[in-house]
């Protein structure tokens, strides 16, 4: 079952490639047609040549994972810390020389 539908699709894109090669040479069709070059001439290369061929429409339903992401602004706080934690023992913090 599997080999005949890759056989087929084989046969159907070896059509379709076929098909595209006579529409972009028109001495290649003429040489299939005797009368490609007259002016009522339609067959499956004509058609194609000239877009004048329905394709059919498939829906294929896409299905996406569903991907969770949380985000969390990001801020930023100050801890009040006295300096005169950071002075070695004996030291006092600077005098401010200015008056208050």
């Amino acid at each position: 079952m599997r080999r005949g539908r890759i056989l087929i699709g084989v046969i159907a894109l070896g059509l379709v490639l076929s098909v595209n090669l006579l529409a972009a040479s028109p001495s290649l069709h003429e040489w299939v047609h005797a009368d490609a070059a007259t002016e009522g001439h339609q067959c499956a290369v004509t058609l194609f040549a000239h877009g004048q061929v329905d394709s059919a429409t498939v829906e294929v339903a896409a299905i996406t994972p569903l991907v969770s992401i949380e985000t969390t602004s990001q801020f930023e706080f100050s801890v009040f810390a006295p300096a005169i934690g950071n002075l070695p023992a004996g030291r006092a913090p600077p005098v401010s020389l200015l008056p208050s």
